[in-house]
């Protein structure tokens, strides 16, 4: 089983090449129908006859002809064969004329497999990268930056008391949020979570909390934030507006798992948001 971390963006290698990654809003015809917040992609290959192969015993080295900049894939015959039930048949059986292939394409990170059907040219089988999939099925989610509810910016902060940071949770904000994607006959279920948030604070210094952060509430009075939050210790009366300008990003952790391939894996993205907070004294009189 393949199991992968962190990865820089994969390639999709299939006979034509995938559509455009779709939203979920009703506006695309590549977007499968699901629930509100489940959205499915459903990606296509740009179709094309296959051509003549030979007997599917074995296949060298298949690239594009004509010119194309196409990269060329290595399909081998798997000897011996996986057992029928066995994810690697695409839903396929020994009583079809065919058998499982390896594939390797350059520039994509380990191996695959596809069933062909004898006499099917190798170059014709799609060949999917699931983490492409899962990326493009990220992509369909619409993930933001944190909703800021604190600081906020008609607010006035006093130097030396504690600041409360905290965003406004909702699926598209902090997740958690799942969507799919297919090609191929390959699906990609992938579930994208907030799991830190760095405020930059507008100071020169920083501060990463492990999630949303918690609500101000009177009763905490004078209380620092038990998970999120900052003490200035200095005015921004020298700032444009005698305001701070922070940033509040969210690392999304999306986790994605391809069950037709006995893989999964996990990648990060970062989505930001621009605050500003008015840090002032205060003022003693005699």
């Amino acid at each position: 089983m393949l199991r992968r971390a962190t990865a820089a963006a994969a390639v999709v290698v299939l006979a034509g090449v995938l559509a455009p990654a779709a939203h979920a809003d009703g506006r695309s015809g590549g977007v499968c129908k699901g629930a509100t917040m489940f959205v499915k992609v459903c990606a296509s290959d740009g179709g094309g006859a296959p051509g003549a192969g030979g007997s599917g015993t074995e296949a060298g080295p298949a690239g594009a002809s004509g010119g194309s900049s196409k990269p060329s894939c290595t399909y081998t015959r798997l000897d011996p064969q996986p057992p029928p039930e066995n994810a690697y048949w695409k839903g396929h059986d020994r009583s079809e004329k065919g058998a499982v292939y390896g594939v390797h394409c350059p520039g994509q990170q380990g191996a695959r497999t596809v069933w062909i059907a004898d006499g099917q040219a190798p170059d014709a089988a799609p060949v999917i990268d699931p983490e492409a999939l899962a990326r493009r099925a990220a992509a369909s989610m619409r993930l933001t930056g944190p909703a800021v509810a604190s600081p906020r910016a008609a607010g006035t902060y006093v130097v030396g008391m504690p600041m409360w940071m905290w965003a406004n949770p909702s699926p598209n904000t902090t997740g958690p949020i799942l969507a799919s994607a297919t090609a191929g006959g390959v699906t990609v279920t992938a579930t994208a979570k907030v799991s830190t948030v760095r405020w930059a604070m507008g100071d020169g210094t920083t501060v990463t909390c492990n999630g949303p952060g918690t609500p101000y509430t009177p009763d905490r009075g004078k209380a620092m934030s038990p998970d999120c939050g900052h003490r200035y210790q200095r005015t921004a009366h020298d700032k444009p507006g005698e305001k701070y300008r922070g940033t509040a990003t969210a690392t999304w952790t999306i986790t994605w798992t391809a069950p037709a391939l006995g893989d999964g894996g996990q990648f990060a993205e970062t989505r930001a948001t621009e605050w500003t907070a008015r840090v002032g004294e205060v003022q003693v009189v005699n």
